[in-house]
């Protein structure tokens, strides 16, 4: 029970702070969870490991949550994960329930929080404990299947790879080690940029530039137009809120809840498709599927229930197997970096103290979290009216200071910031997806370690298809991925050029 010792009350007084703040940047439309963690992560420098966690936690949970938020009252969703949260929140809104849809999607994000974080407990330490027999060729498969899973559920299969490529060219600049295979000379670089880029890019410059900066520069070209929508309408007075709505819902919170759990495990998915899934199954099984889309409850519950389903699925990965499950978990990886903590197969045996703080901060986040928002939602909801121009000046001043920081105080920490946020900025425009990036800058040095340590060990390509069993699972699930991604382009073109016949 040496894990007590961490509950204190600055714990719990972190994790509720994580979770108002993590609410705040759900609720304004344009910022993410991910943003939030990103943003906050320096901050974790002066915590112990259990104490930053505690925070991250509450900002994970918050952010995703606080999506809801302008998602029902304004039509916008506050993070990715709420688009179809709007199908019918708003139409509630707009038919005088915008309070009664703000507490549903509370009530179903805190049952879709709490099943994932029971998944979570029982089931990571049973696939970390599998997962510790696999040798460096089994290693090596789970992350070229993590990679291949990423690219073939991007939007464009061949940008995903290429995202996903570049990310990896850009995890190996740098000293090839010489405990990794290497002959320790530096690589993929100039003469001149040896003496900063001796160990590479610095982790956690490069995700808050690519989360925060790159972000903020996306909605300065947007401008500054503020919603004025007059909040009185937004949360007129109709209809209240009763628990007897979910009196027909269980099968719709625990399916929903199931598959945001689910689609968490999936590396580098995301809340949006957990929650597009959700929504388009409670739709098939419906028995007034017409009703869909003009303020049904039962659209809000299956959109919030998956979607915060997904904050435990996504760490069953992170924490068991060290491959982030999405954005958000990536940026995670920073904080255990700050600790020289590494995820992976070992962590929950190594660490069972830190294990067990994570469990209850996961599930006091959530409870905190439908504290704070259902007792106090007409408060939280005015957040969405807070202008961009005062709060984007103060994130940006916090990105510099904290890639200043992390390093005691390296300059070129902050140059790598402004030059991954200018070109996360910039690869948005052409197409280039920032999750397989970032994924790939995550996993490619480990994949090459393991790739070349295989080769040491065996001395021949072919063992990567003969060493096990798990190696043939493993195969067989990279190629279903595969077949899987150049299926749905080829149904993406037909359709395409269907409709272009069509116009025609």
């Amino acid at each position: 029970m040496e894990f007590l010792s961490a509950l204190d009350l600055i714990y719990f007084v972190l994790v509720l702070s994580g979770t108002l703040i993590g609410i705040i940047f759900g609720a304004i439309p344009g910022m993410t969870a991910t943003m939030a963690v990103a943003v906050c992560l320096p901050l974790t420098y002066a915590l112990d490991l259990n104490h930053g966690l505690a925070l991250l936690l509450g900002l994970y949970v918050g952010g995703i949550s606080g999506g809801l938020v302008p998602a029902i009252l304004l039509n916008i969703p506050g993070t990715p994960s709420s688009i179809t949260t709007t199908f019918d929140g708003f139409p509630m809104t707009q038919k005088g329930e915008g309070e009664r849809a703000l507490k549903i999607g509370i009530v179903s994000s805190l049952f879709g929080g709490l099943f994932s974080a029971a998944v979570l407990f029982f089931f990571a330490p049973l696939l970390a404990d599998f997962a510790i027999k696999f040798s460096f060729v089994e290693k090596f498969l789970i992350i070229f299947l993590a990679l291949t899973v990423i690219a073939s559920l991007s939007s464009n299969l061949l940008m995903g790879l290429f995202s996903a490529l570049i990310g990896i060219w850009l995890s190996l600049i740098g000293t090839y080690s010489v405990e990794h295979g290497g002959n320790g000379d530096t690589r993929l670089m100039f003469g001149f940029m040896q003496e900063y880029l001796y160990d590479g890019f610095s982790l956690l410059p490069v995700l808050i530039g690519l989360f925060g900066v790159a972000h903020i520069l996306e909605e300065a070209e947007k401008g500054i137009h503020e919603a004025t929508k007059d909040m009185q309408l937004s949360l007129q007075k109709g209809a209240r809120f009763s628990v007897g709505v979910f009196r027909n819902q269980k099968i719709n919170l625990i399916r929903s809840s199931f598959l945001g759990t689910f689609i968490g495990l999936l590396p580098g998915v995301g809340g949006s498709a957990a929650s597009v899934l959700s929504y388009t199954q409670e739709k098939n099984f419906s028995k007034h599927p017409e009703r869909m889309g003009k303020g049904a409850p039962e659209g809000v519950i299956a959109s919030e229930a998956a979607n915060n389903g997904l904050t435990g699925g996504a760490l069953i990965p992170l924490l068991s197997l060290g491959i982030p499950g999405d954005s958000t978990t990536a940026v995670l990886i920073g904080a255990f970096t700050l600790q020289g903590i590494q995820v992976g197969p070992l962590f929950i045996g190594e660490n069972v103290a830190t294990w067990n703080t994570m469990m209850v901060g996961l599930v006091a986040a959530n409870f905190m979290m439908f504290l704070v928002m259902f007792f106090a939602i007409k408060y939280i909801a005015k957040v969405v009216m807070v202008p961009k121009y005062v709060l984007y000046p103060i994130i940006m001043m916090m990105c510099v200071v904290g890639a200043y920081a992390i390093n005691y105080g390296v300059m070129f920490d902050v140059w790598t910031l402004l030059l991954f946020g200018v070109g996360g900025y910039l690869a948005s425009k052409f197409g280039i997806e920032v999750a397989p990036l970032v994924i790939g800058f995550i996993l490619g040095g480990q994949a090459e370690v393991y790739f070349v340590k295989s080769l040491e060990s065996f001395g021949t390509l072919t063992i990567f298809f003969t060493k096990s069993p798990i190696a043939m699972v493993l195969w067989v699930f990279i190629f279903i991925s595969i077949g899987f991604s150049i299926y749905q382009a080829v149904k993406a073109r037909r359709l395409k050029q269907a409709g272009k016949g069509e116009e025609a």
